[in-house]
């Protein structure tokens, strides 16, 4: 019994962190509970490990340590539903900053369901990838979240990385998603990769 809560736990986990990152894993079954999921995902692939549980399911990430949510023009502080920590916002390069930005602005539309402002920071091309190799295209991704499936309340930002390469860039954090995914309320942790591209002097998401 404590395997299979242990399976359908990473399962889950696996598949939020598809939201902020390059895959996800297949849907849970609804009904299921989780109090708190820390999941680590590998960088190329969406693998989960080192799970483990607390009491702090359904509460909202501290602000950030810096305080800062505006400069250089970047209003952070547009997104209420989105926590960055563990940065120092005055040390991020214009554009480190503008990349930061186009995260914290999809993060909080994941957590409006604002569809349409997801598709304008999003590849058309972007695939979404599950556990067993199945992939999802945005749109049947986009879905799930619009009609509730995936409900997501607070989304953490914590330690993000940013490298900018010419008109590509990665970006580099931990997520802390507080959400309820196909009846499964929770607080989950993961670690992830994410790929912008420059495109008409916009930053989107786009595959590795």
């Amino acid at each position: 019994m404590r395997k299979r809560i242990l399976l359908t736990m990473v399962l889950i986990g696996c598949f939020l962190a598809s939201a902020c990152s390059s895959g996800q894993a297949a849907k849970p079954k609804a009904g299921s509970t989780v109090e708190t999921t820390k999941v680590k995902e590998t960088t190329d692939a969406d693998i989960a490990e080192n799970i483990d549980e607390s009491n702090s399911a359904g509460q909202a990430e501290p602000e950030s340590e810096e305080g800062a949510t505006s400069t250089m023009g970047y209003d952070f502080g547009e997104f209420p539903n989105v926590n960055i920590t563990g940065i120092d916002l005055a040390s991020l390069s214009d554009e480190e900053l503008a990349v930061l930005y186009a995260q914290a602005k999809y993060c909080q539309a994941m957590t409006d369901a604002d569809i349409e402002v997801m598709r304008e920071l999003v590849s058309e091309d972007k695939a979404f990838t599950h556990m067993s190799g199945l992939q999802q295209t945005r749109e049947e991704y986009f879905a799930d979240v619009a009609d509730g499936s995936l409900n997501y309340f607070t989304i953490g930002i914590a330690d993000p990385v940013i490298m900018v390469d010419g008109d590509m860039a990665q970006l580099t954090y931990t997520s802390v998603l507080n959400a309820n995914a196909y009846g499964a309320r929770g607080t989950f942790h993961m670690k992830g990769t994410h790929h912008y591209e420059k495109r008409d002097g916009a930053w989107i998401i786009v595959n590795p």
